[in-house]
């Protein structure tokens, strides 16, 4: 296939996706692994919990001596959590407990201190338990080797104190894939600095850093490189020196005079097999590897406009860095809806456009795409609540017809 063909998304998915493998895993201590994804199953060190425990504070008895209330009991000695009852309960007699604390040998059952009352070293039972009642059974949790976490996970904060309980100090985790941004243009200047006529703010240099964090995936911002093959060749020549898996190049994707990404990264040695795609917002896209020093490094060039740059990117770059850091992908998903108003024939891209989303009373979701769809307008992407897809040459629609919707988060 041609690079300057104009691929369909789904195909140049196919193409980004290729051969992808996770970068590799690293062992870290528990408390820096927040948030990462486990490269290996996880079984359990410990037993938990690894004693028979009181589950309340109260009283633990024999449930034989507590048959007919009330009852006074010898109270023999105390247990609480970290210090068990050393000796055997015996007939007539209750250990004082406390949430966490072993059961004592021979002891079935736990009264509730608030059906009891203590004086002069008994303790009357007034109202009973259930056998077994507020005791935690050994293993009640989870077991030694079983496996409770798996690869593929991600340490969310209830799986990080699993972890723990599971007596793990460290765990085995996919490597964070690291990603170079390159603004490119000479239009472009810094929010806070001043603009002579004709410059424009960086808008992209925020929005693609966010969203490539938002992938877990470490940033390297290498700034705004004018337009000129020497300073383009300069900056991904030293994303390359710096160990990156990806770089991410927005604007100078095209085929202008000013367009460079693609002649100069070509001369460097990136080989491409995109160059547009059959997408709006979004056509013109970059997408080529360079094999150095054992490994591949990709190159992603979106477009300067940015929603163009950020709809690309959600599609194409995100489920590379995904698959590269080893976590599961979250592809755009198309859920059923119907249309808040008329749209005309579709041509030969398929379309993202920016809508916005109610549900009528009968539950139905209704999608009205705004009427003005520019790649430029930030506000309106914003502003939307989902995305309303069309395919390639879809026909006129009617509103109340059915289409089917990305949702924005």
């Amino acid at each position: 296939m041609a690079i300057n063909t104009l691929i369909p998304a789904e195909k140049a998915l196919e193409i980004v996706l290729k051969d992808v493998r996770p970068i590799g895993d690293e062992t870290l201590k528990l408390k820096h692994a927040s948030n990462r994804i486990l490269s290996t199953d996880l079984a359990s060190l410990r037993t938990q919990p690894p004693f028979d425990a009181s589950a309340m504070d109260g009283y633990a008895v024999k449930q034989s001596d507590v048959a007919s209330l009330p009852t006074d009991l010898k109270v023999a000695g105390e247990a609480k959590a970290g210090t068990p009852y050393a000796g055997s309960l015996e007939n007539g007699e209750a250990v004082r407990i406390f949430t966490g604390a072993v059961v004592p040998e021979n002891a079935d059952t736990i009264i509730i201190q608030e059906n009891t009352l203590a004086e002069n070293g008994y303790v009357k039972v007034l109202e009973g338990t259930p056998k077994g009642k507020f005791i935690r059974l050994a293993g009640l949790d989870f077991t030694e080797g079983e496996v409770l976490l798996h690869a593929s996970d991600k340490l969310t904060p209830n799986r990080l104190a699993l972890a723990a309980s599971m007596n793990h100090a460290q765990v085995s985790v996919y490597r964070q894939s690291k990603a170079a941004l390159l603004s490119t243009g000479d239009e472009l200047v810094l929010p806070g600095e001043a603009t002579q006529p004709g410059q424009i703010i960086a808008s992209n240099t925020f929005g693609i850093a966010a969203s490539v964090e938002n992938c877990g995936s470490q940033i390297i911002d290498l700034g705004i490189a004018v337009d000129t093959r020497d300073a383009l060749r300069a900056k991904i020549i030293e994303a390359i020196t710096r160990d990156v898996d990806v770089i991410i190049t927005t604007g100078g994707a095209s085929v202008g005079d000013h367009d460079l990404v693609l002649p100069v990264a070509q001369e460097i040695g990136f080989e491409f097999e995109i160059t547009k795609i059959a997408m709006r917002p979004g056509k013109p896209f970059l997408f080529g590897r360079f094999h150095h020093k054992g490994k591949t490094i990709y190159l992603t060039g979106l477009a300067g406009n940015p929603v163009s740059s950020l709809v690309a990117f959600n599609v194409f770059v995100k489920p590379l860095l995904q698959t590269l850091s080893g976590q599961p992908l979250q592809m755009l998903n198309r859920l059923p809806a119907v249309l808040g108003c008329d749209l005309p024939q579709n041509d030969e891209r398929a379309e993202y456009m920016r809508a916005t989303l109610v549900t009528s009373e009968e539950g139905k979701r209704i999608a009205t795409p705004f009427t003005k769809q520019d790649s430029s307008m930030l506000a309106n992407l914003v502003r939307a609540d989902c995305l309303v897809y069309r395919e390639v040459k879809a026909s006129v629609a009617k509103q109340g017809d059915a289409c089917e919707i990305v949702l924005i988060s």
